[in-house]
């Protein structure tokens, strides 16, 4: 049952086995029910779905999902790792709630922001990773000055990513505005291979020293 990481599977598989040791199913059927089940998880699992997530005035006529409520719903759903991404970031009572949820399930949070210095005079106030303070365990990465590739480069990518498996990618910065008032876009992906390719992105960047740990 290890071997198949696929959320769901695991508890489907114990049904299983139950089911067959209270009918004497052998070993071996047992082990075939188990494959064929893993083989359609695995297939579910690489299938991709796609919503249009808004912020904004919202039209009846078109339904589309809410950022602040997408946002948060990815949050939740993390059960190993979540990896977000900021431009600009503010106190925003629902997001930091759910985190705190998070670290309380023991998901593992890694956060890049932008800085002030590295805005210019793009951003004022406080600095975004100030945003993450009543959050603890929060890993916090920025990407140093002296490893952009033009002095005018920003850290503009707005992302939340839960175990690989969910990605929302969004016009919108973590912040109240953002993710409630302004007009945003964005798509929720839930399944295949995108949403682990931009965790491991960013790993990749993280391990490779473009984004370094705020300590």
């Amino acid at each position: 049952m290890a071997a198949s990481p696929t959320p769901g599977f695991a508890a489907a598989a114990h049904r299983v086995l139950d089911a067959c040791d209270g009918g004497g199913f052998a070993g071996t059927e047992a082990a075939g029910y188990l494959r064929g089940l893993a083989a359609g998880y695995e297939a579910r699992s690489a299938e991709t779905a796609a919503s249009l997530v808004w912020s904004g005035p919202a039209v009846h006529d078109v339904p589309v999902r809410a950022t602040a409520q997408v946002l948060v719903e990815v949050v939740s759903e993390a059960t190993q790792e979540l990896v977000l991404m900021t431009y600009s970031a503010k106190p925003f009572p629902p997001l930091v709630t759910a985190l705190q949820a998070a670290r309380g399930r023991g998901v593992a949070i890694d956060v890049v922001v932008e800085t002030l210095q590295g805005a210019g005079s793009l951003l004022s106030g406080d600095e975004p990773a100030a945003a993450f303070a009543k959050v603890g365990g929060v890993q916090l990465w920025l990407w140093p000055s002296e490893r952009r590739t033009e002095p005018s480069s920003k850290m503009h990518a707005k992302l939340a990513v839960a175990d690989g498996r969910v990605l929302l990618a969004s016009s919108a910065n973590l912040t109240q505005s953002g993710a409630a008032s302004n007009i945003e876009a964005g798509l929720l992906l839930r399944g295949g291979d995108v949403p682990r390719r931009a965790t491991e992105h960013i790993r990749a960047l993280q391990a490779a020293g473009v984004l370094r740990r705020l300590v």
